[in-house]
């Protein structure tokens, strides 16, 4: 079968079918000319004719090489990807009767990621009856919010689905910055000695590219 011919994103030289273009660009005197000439001024310097905006009128042209234009238009597509900040989504989990312990540890572990740059979705889980205790998991919520509140903006106050009742937090605009500012751990780094033995937080992590989308009720 032959292989699948790929659409240019731009016409360029027979392809433009206007009668005249408007040339812009420092190797051309700019204005308006026919197409045909445009073509042949193109020519005479070994380029290309490329209709950079056709729903100008007459379309706008340049005279470019566009081979390289199109890798220059590919590298700044892969550099604008590699400038995308990766959200970090971290998990913690409470039940409805977290002791205080528990609770300022999971505090203490949630300032940790909100300085990473993550976000934060914490939840209620009732099991069984505990589901009578709804109110105390969202006062549990709203306490936890809270705690973190110089470094976290509430996304979505706590609403219950099912058998859990969730809250999104999102580190503040200047906990990101200072995030993003901090620079890499060199690879020579000695690792850190191993702390004593403390409970572990009950986290779990999700990535994506764009932020997850909560309900429309969030408030700052």
């Amino acid at each position: 079968m032959p292989r699948q011919q790929v659409e240019e994103p731009f016409k360029i030289n027979q392809k433009i079918l206007a009668r005249e273009v408007r040339l812009v660009g420092d190797n051309v005197e700019q204005g308006v000319y026919p197409t045909d000439q445009a073509r042949k001024m193109a020519q005479d310097q070994n380029l290309d004719l490329v209709e950079i905006s056709p729903t100008a009128t007459p379309p706008v042209c340049r005279v470019i090489d566009y081979s390289k234009f199109k890798y220059e238009q590919k590298k700044k597509t892969r550099e604008l990807k590699a400038k995308q900040t990766k959200v970090v989504l971290k998990e913690i989990r409470f039940g409805p009767n977290t002791d205080e312990h528990d609770f300022a540890f999971k505090v203490k572990h949630a300032q940790e990621f909100l300085r990473e740059g993550a976000k934060i979705k914490s939840y209620v889980h009732f099991v069984g009856r505990s589901i009578v205790f709804k109110e105390r998991g969202e006062i549990l919520l709203l306490k936890f919010a809270q705690a973190l509140e110089d470094l976290a903006k509430v996304e979505q106050l706590p609403k219950l689905e099912g058998k859990r009742m969730f809250l999104y937090l999102a580190p503040k605009a200047a906990v990101v910055a200072k995030a993003a500012a901090k620079p890499a751990a060199p690879a020579d780094a000695k690792p850190k000695a191993p702390k004593s033995a403390e409970p572990k937080a009950e986290v779990t992590e999700q990535t994506s590219e764009t932020a997850p989308a909560p309900a429309a009720d969030a408030a700052e």
